[in-house]
């Protein structure tokens, strides 16, 4: 089934975790699913990562063009990183244990591309060429072990999906407040309607 890679599917704040999310529901399996199980969708999910993460990536475009190929290596960074900071999250500290497999597979994604990173407004490279989506994958997965970004980590609470919280008090909760906020404000609501029609009259 075709994915409509929407701006929601782009609420991770950073293309590590974009991807990460794209695991749904991961919190329950009797309902998980992956939004990669068909190959195609690495490349279409790449497309709209360049525009959705144009600033993270300065502008360079996401190539996938044979996503069949590069998915074993696209898989293994999106698995170790959701992973790593899942639990990084939870814990509040990133454990070693994880690093070994995140470095790797991010190594990985890295060793079929040639790309020259940390120029001034370039972060990712040129922007006039095209760059490895499982390279950029990588790139970005490795950015989250800054202090300051693992300690603005969040797992939303409907959905369970990993994002950055880059509010001024570091105080937002969902991932994104018009869909998984507004979900929870109107469970709630039934909840409170069911409950009061539950009360017997005194």
């Amino acid at each position: 089934m075709a994915v409509s890679w929407t701006p929601h599917r782009f609420t991770g704040g950073i293309l590590a975790l974009d991807t990460a999310n794209t695991v749904v529901l991961r919190n329950e399996p009797e309902k998980t699913f992956d939004r990669f199980d068909d190959p195609v969708e690495i490349a279409h999910f790449a497309e709209a990562a360049s525009g959705f993460r144009a600033a993270e990536l300065g502008g360079r475009p996401l190539h996938a063009p044979e996503p069949s190929n590069i998915k074993p290596a696209v898989i293994a960074i999106r698995e170790t990183t959701d992973r790593l900071f899942r639990h990084a999250v939870s814990k509040g500290a990133v454990a070693t244990a994880h690093l070994p497999d995140f470095l790797t597979a991010c190594a990985s994604g890295l060793s079929a591309s040639v790309v020259e990173i940390g120029a001034p407004d370039q972060p990712f490279g040129d922007p006039a060429t095209p760059v490895a989506f499982e390279a950029a994958l990588a790139l970005s997965a490795l950015s989250l072990l800054r202090d300051e970004t693992v300690a603005r980590l969040r797992i939303c609470p409907n959905c369970s999906w990993l994002f950055v919280d880059r509010s001024r008090n570091s105080s937002r909760l969902w991932c994104d407040m018009a869909v998984c906020g507004n979900r929870q404000k109107a469970n709630r609501h039934y909840r409170r309607r069911a409950a009061a029609r539950e009360v017997p009259n005194a």
